[in-house]
């Protein structure tokens, strides 16, 4: 893939992937929030293991405790993973890219692991709309990581050859 190509595509990628994930972190703090203010009524007439369960959200399904935490922690982490790659990718040399590089490749990690949740909770069904937009947004932002980890790496490896044929140390 020439620079230019791979340049333009990365920095399209994050500007996407910032939007998504600051779409994913809003919802997942409404709905850590909402869980916040209706778990103490809600969790007083279940029996005494989903009671102390502490992770408990009045709505959605037990999953769902675990996919809104997890979800929050991947929006934050890829919110902050956008916006240090869009200045990584901007500089396009090749340790600013190794540092874009690295930290998608750990921010597509957990949104796997946000999009796993996601699946899971769809598997179990019983859930509002806005569970399922939260999903559908999770399963979309996991896809389009993946699309922009592979544009800079493919950018890792462009500078790493230009930097071999210049006489560059690697």
């Amino acid at each position: 893939m020439a620079s230019g190509g791979s340049k333009s595509a990365a920095y399209i990628l994050l500007m996407l992937n910032l939007t998504l994930y600051f779409i994913v972190t809003v919802i997942a703090a409404w709905a850590v929030n909402h869980g916040i203010q209706r778990s103490r009524e809600a969790a007083s007439v279940l029996s005494l293991p989903a009671r102390i369960f502490p992770i408990y959200f009045p709505f959605g399904n037990m999953a769902t405790g675990l996919f809104v935490i997890f979800s929050l922690l991947a929006g934050v982490v890829g919110m902050g993973t956008s916006l240090a790659g869009l200045h990584n990718v901007l500089q396009w040399d090749l340790a600013n890219l190794n540092a874009a590089a690295a930290s998608s490749l750990i921010t597509w990690a957990l949104t796997l692991l946000a999009m796993g949740l996601a699946c899971k909770e769809i598997d179990i069904g019983w859930k509002d709309s806005n569970l399922r937009t939260l999903e559908v947004m999770t399963i979309i932002v996991s896809a389009t990581q993946l699309f922009c980890t592979g544009a800079i790496h493919a950018g890792v490896e462009d500078a790493a050859r230009k930097r071999n044929r210049m006489g560059g140390r690697f």
